[in-house]
């Protein structure tokens, strides 16, 4: 971030990431919202991006790489930001994503260090996504437990931008936020409490799943860095019971790699319900899963059981 005489910030963020869809176009539509949710996470606007691109020249052809140019544009269109260039590189294998740069009001700015204890935690989207795509890949097609719906909201909810959740979170005063994407839910979380001298509980029973989630963790569809985010977290860790700290799946789900994930936000004090109201009236489903406190050390998240 960079801070303008006149009030303003820029922001700049960077993502990109293989394929992790079969569309090519909806492939560049993801990759595009997930570069901007960093803009978003902060309450600002993107302005414009460049496209960054590793193409396998010899092995897929242009007209692939077309379409997923196409849908990275029509993604930036539906946020309001330009594509004005970009860097393509041959590589073994292709990966896509956008170098976004955006402005925010300084004096609007949401920081992930800007919580503070006795706050609500509202999660603006159902996680999963990792969980899913990692089971599109290995089953069968057809096969019941990855069933067309399953997959196409995960779809749904990784093309969906962060702009109207940031934009109402802006208006309801919430100064701390970050995305939910690589390091999972708790990841992110831990990285808020420690930057914002602040511990949290997380109530499992009202974290926002997509379908058949829970069942595809405990079929072990989980992403190789899903344990690479637990082991970064577990010592953060603390159960409200002792067994829950062996619920495997759990545990999975709440550390998997989000792709284009919500917003995590801690709400002032008489916010978080209203916030949520007008997050599910525009389409998010979005709850409160928890609040900041200072009866956890900083930097510490307590999981609460789901029953």
């Amino acid at each position: 971030m960079w801070r303008r005489p006149d009030g303003r910030a820029l922001v700049s963020t960077v993502d990109f990431f293989p394929p992790v869809v079969d569309d090519a176009e909806t492939w560049g539509r993801i990759a595009a919202a997930n570069a901007a949710g960093d803009v978003y996470a902060m309450g600002g606007r993107p302005l414009f991006a460049l496209n960054v691109v590793v193409w396998p020249k010899d092995r897929l052809p242009l007209d692939l790489l077309a379409a997923v140019l196409a849908g990275g544009a029509a993604m930036a269109q539906e946020g309001g930001w330009g594509v004005v260039g970009g860097h393509t590189t041959d590589g073994p294998e292709p990966v896509y994503g956008q170098a976004v740069t955006g402005e925010v009001q300084a004096d609007r700015l949401m920081r992930c260090g800007g919580a503070e204890s006795d706050q609500s935690l509202v999660l603006t989207k159902p996680l999963g996504t990792g969980i899913i795509t990692t089971a599109h890949k290995r089953l069968a097609p057809g096969d019941p437990a990855l069933g067309g719906e399953v997959f196409e909201a995960a779809v749904t909810e990784m093309c969906r931008l962060n702009d109207t959740a940031s934009t109402l979170a802006s208006e309801a005063g919430v100064t701390g936020a970050t995305d939910v994407t690589g390091f999972g839910l708790l990841g992110h979380l831990q990285e808020m409490c420690a930057a914002s001298g602040t511990g949290a509980v997380v109530h499992a029973a009202e974290v926002p799943l997509l379908a058949n989630v829970t069942t595809l963790a405990a079929a072990g569809h989980v992403p190789g860095g899903t344990g690479r985010n637990l082991d970064a977290v577990r010592s953060h860790l603390r159960f409200r019971h002792r067994e829950q700290g062996s619920d495997t799946a759990l545990l999975n789900i709440l550390a998997d790699p989000q792709t284009s994930g919500g917003l995590l936000l801690a709400c002032p004090p008489g916010v978080a319900g209203d916030l949520v109201g007008a997050l599910t009236s525009a389409g998010h489903r979005a709850a409160v899963i928890g609040e900041t406190t200072g009866s956890v050390p900083a930097g510490k998240i307590e999981l609460v059981p789901e029953s």
